[in-house]
């Protein structure tokens, strides 16, 4: 008997294990951690480019309370946001396989779990950070989860609105240093806004078949959507050179390989010009923070 025991204690144990790890890789996949690495370093690089108006002593502490409540409060959002598109998300076969629409995590669990983070985001910002920047991560939760995420079932102009909130982060960094809302923090917003625009247009056209599936109207039918694509690829790309020029010419190149690839992409249309482009989108915007942040530095 008790050499059975022994036996059969290991082949128990391992299926176990296994699931206790898949539980909580599904509740990790929910945060969309991919997407929280751009907003905590659009976040942080805000936060490093302020005139602080908090000793060096505070500084550091006060950065680690910034991130970790504004990726509380984006995990938060990331999570409520499936469950808001669990039904659409189901019919997408990029997406159905996320943990509610894949049925693994039920909806109420993951409700609850989205209201947690995000409550725990908005009091860590309210109580270590201030009461401002707290206000503004309230109104990127609300706005993108009552405003965007209905609006891509009913009009293409989703991107256009989804991006006012998408931009935000950099401004909760700024204001977390005691820093007023002045013209370098409205150009951390207008760069993150305008970068969105080629980002989202090639994830659209790669995935368009799926989102038509699951009703989702991201882009429009016909004509109009080789134009919505064109413009909204091209004017936000020539954009980004404009209010780049403070970087310097560093940021120039990078401009400049970005609306190459923009080029390619809307001349062709292509699977493969719209992931090159949705590659370099994910490269140039960090790239681009990191030259504002060692410019700010050696001033």
């Amino acid at each position: 008997m008790a050499a059975e025991s022994v036996a059969v204690a290991p082949a128990t144990a391992i299926p176990r294990q296994r699931v206790q790890s898949s539980v909580w890789l599904d509740y990790w996949a929910l945060t969309k951690p991919e997407v929280n690495l751009l907003i905590v370093i659009t976040t942080g690089a805000a936060f490093c480019m302020a005139e602080p108006r908090v000793s060096a002593s505070l500084q550091l502490s006060l950065l680690l309370h910034t991130l970790i409540g504004t990726l509380l409060v984006a995990s938060g959002a990331a999570t409520l946001n499936q469950w808001m598109e669990r039904r659409f998300d189901a019919r997408m076969r990029r997406t159905a396989r996320r943990p509610v629409a894949g049925g693994r995590v039920p909806a109420a669990h993951a409700l609850m779990f989205g209201v947690l983070l995000s409550l725990a985001g908005i009091c860590q910002l309210l109580l270590t950070v201030g009461t401002v920047p707290s206000l503004i991560a309230l109104a990127t939760l609300v706005s993108y989860l009552f405003l965007y995420t209905p609006l891509k079932r009913i009009s293409p102009l989703c991107i256009l609105i989804g991006a006012v909130p998408g931009a935000i982060p950099p401004l909760i960094g700024w204001t977390a240093t005691g820093a007023r809302l002045d013209h370098g923090a409205w150009l951390l917003w207008a760069i993150v806004f305008l970068w969105q625009f080629p980002h989202f247009m090639a994830i659209a056209w790669m995935y368009r078949d799926d989102y038509e599936r699951a009703g989702y109207l991201v882009l429009p039918r016909g004509e109009a959507r080789t134009r919505l694509v064109t413009w909204q690829t091209l004017l936000p790309l020539l954009g980004l050179i404009l209010v780049t020029i403070p970087f310097g010419a560093a940021a120039l190149l990078l401009d400049l390989a970005f609306l190459y690839l923009g080029l390619r992409f809307v001349l062709q249309r292509s699977a493969g010009t719209a992931r090159r482009l949705l590659l370099a989108s994910i490269v140039y915007l960090p790239a681009l923070l990191t030259l504002g942040v060692v410019f700010r530095f050696l001033r």
